[in-house]
């Protein structure tokens, strides 16, 4: 079901409720500031618009109408109290089903924990609802965080707003899909190889990877240990920074968290906007692009390179080698720890129980379980997971992929000497069609080409839109890098370029997102 009828922000002659829901991020903390809007009439508005495009779209798993509202009454009562918390209190999100949250089930998008209730928070959902931001509810991805598409989901998939018979990306397409949906002004996804910045790359959104231990892995189900990280995701890359600042920052419950104080996102991103990358050098990384990369993607990155020189930026290629070898070792290293993360699910604690009638032994019944409760993409990794860390083959398979991951690491630290930042397409391809891949796992594997590197170095890393592919209407993601615990640099050549292109473009991108049809 494709629109073709045009869409947009709060300028164009919608409802009330759709102007409210066309703000930014900003927008709306600016006007709650003032006392403009109340967070009641917000959420609201993000709730009507949620029960208008769901049957289209397919973002939520779950959406907590009443928690909602109760805790957008209590961001208007403490700011008529002037105890605001943050300046994003009041202003709703939509959360990844991924991450714990007590008062709401966490799926992970599996059969396995389907209904479960976990008993405490994340980390990132206790700072969510300390700043005062409204939990709209848990978006849909793919099982355990494992895929490119959303559609691994044991609930369905998520469909891209753009286009409704394309994927929204994964495994984050809930989140980047509610957002080009306007069902929410601000997501939060989790980066393992690519699951926050190449949801936003296709639908024409922010998607933000922090440094590895910059954003707190409590209450993050585990998929990928050494790879998984929680980000913001936001419609403009202002919105990304002032969520990025409030999940943030040290946590004792997570041993990887960074001890270190939080980038100055929020004032880089400002800073950034006036435009002006005099004395910042960027680097074209060589090894992602060219053979294999759609003819549409390497024209609009090329035009995004071409601005970032008219912005004052001085640009040079780079080689990064190792670079090519890190699809490999990536699917070596996430299934292996998959394999062991995942060994918990073995139905005698908690989700999901099969064939447990008397007769049975609690072995049989952990298979019976896992048969009926994981899907083919997560037997898939857990069995390649298990064959790469068996006897005789874990330093042949295992073990080399972690060499691999230390060259590639050695890459990221070489270039960074020779410039701030690293610049490439976030994705080869615009969003595919759904089902179109299904049947040829490496071709899907094939949509993190260009993310993964990040991941196995621990680097900071954004997408930010790039207009729309000129084969096929679809958007186009650039993806910056910077080096660890350098995340404010991602912001500001991010919001550079951003209101760069808007200017050259006539608006934002996300304003151009077709009408999606309502109930």
């Amino acid at each position: 079901m494709t629109s073709t009828a045009s869409g947009g922000g709060p300028s164009d002659g919608r409802t009330d409720t759709a102007a409210l829901t066309g703000l930014t991020a900003a927008e709306l903390a600016a006007k709650l500031a003032a006392g403009e809007v109340s967070s009641v009439e917000v959420t609201r508005a993000y709730l009507d618009r949620i029960a208008a495009v769901e049957p289209a779209v397919h973002a939520f798993l779950h959406v907590d109408e009443e928690g909602a509202l109760a805790a957008a009454r209590r961001a208007d009562e403490d700011r008529a109290a002037g105890r605001a918390s943050s300046e994003l209190a009041g202003v709703p999100l939509a959360l990844k089903d991924v991450l714990t949250t007590s008062d709401m089930p966490t799926t992970c998008g599996s059969k396995m924990l389907e209904g479960w209730t976990p008993p405490y928070d994340a980390t990132v959902t206790r700072r969510l609802r300390e700043a005062g931001v409204v939990l709209l509810g848990k978006t849909n991805m793919d099982e355990f965080a494992m895929g490119s598409s959303t559609e691994n989901s044991a609930y369905g998939p998520t469909r891209n707003p753009w286009d409704t018979e394309r994927i929204p990306g994964g495994s984050g397409g809930g989140s980047s899909a509610a957002l080009a949906a306007f069902e929410a002004p601000l997501a939060i996804g989790t980066d393992t190889g690519g699951s926050i910045r190449q949801p936003g790359a296709v639908t024409g959104t922010v998607g933000v990877k922090p440094t590895y231990g910059g954003v707190s892995r409590h209450g993050l189900v585990a998929f990928s240990s050494s790879l998984d990280q929680a980000g913001p995701c936001g419609r403009t890359v202002l919105d990304a920074a002032l969520l990025h600042e409030v999940i943030a920052g040290h946590d004792p419950l997570d041993s990887t968290s960074v001890d270190a104080p939080v980038p100055q996102v929020v004032a880089a991103a400002r800073e950034g906007a006036a435009g002006d990358l005099r004395g910042v050098r960027v680097g074209v990384v060589r090894e992602l692009g060219g053979e294999g990369y759609q003819e549409g993607v390497q024209r609009s990155f090329r035009a995004a390179v071409d601005q970032l020189t008219a912005l004052g930026a001085e640009v040079v290629e780079v080689s990064c080698p190792h670079f090519d070898y890190g699809l490999g070792a990536y699917y070596l290293i996430a299934p292996s720890e998959c394999s062991s993360n995942l060994a918990r699910f073995d139905a005698m604690r908690y989700g999901l129980r099969v064939g447990d009638d008397g007769s049975r032994s609690a072995e049989e019944v952990m298979s019976l379980t896992r048969e009926a409760g994981f899907g083919p993409e997560v037997k898939r990794r857990i069995m390649l997971g298990t064959y790469a860390l068996s006897s005789g083959y874990y330093d042949a398979y295992y073990g080399q992929a972690q060499k691999v991951r230390t060259l590639i690491t050695r890459d990221f630290t070489a270039a960074f000497e020779q410039v701030d930042v690293l610049v490439s397409p976030t994705t080869p391809t615009t969003a595919f069609r759904i089902g179109e891949r299904v049947e040829n796992p490496m071709e899907m594997y094939l949509a993190d080409l260009c993310t993964i590197p990040s991941n196995l170095a621990g680097n900071a890393s954004m997408s930010v839109p790039s207009g729309l592919s000129d084969e096929d209407g679809l958007p186009v993601g650039l993806q910056i890098m910077a080096p660890p615990m350098a995340d404010d640099r991602l912001y500001r050549v991010g919001a550079a370029y951003e209101a760069a292109r808007d200017a050259a473009q006539g608006g934002a991108l996300i304003d151009r997102v077709p009408q999606l049809e309502v109930a």
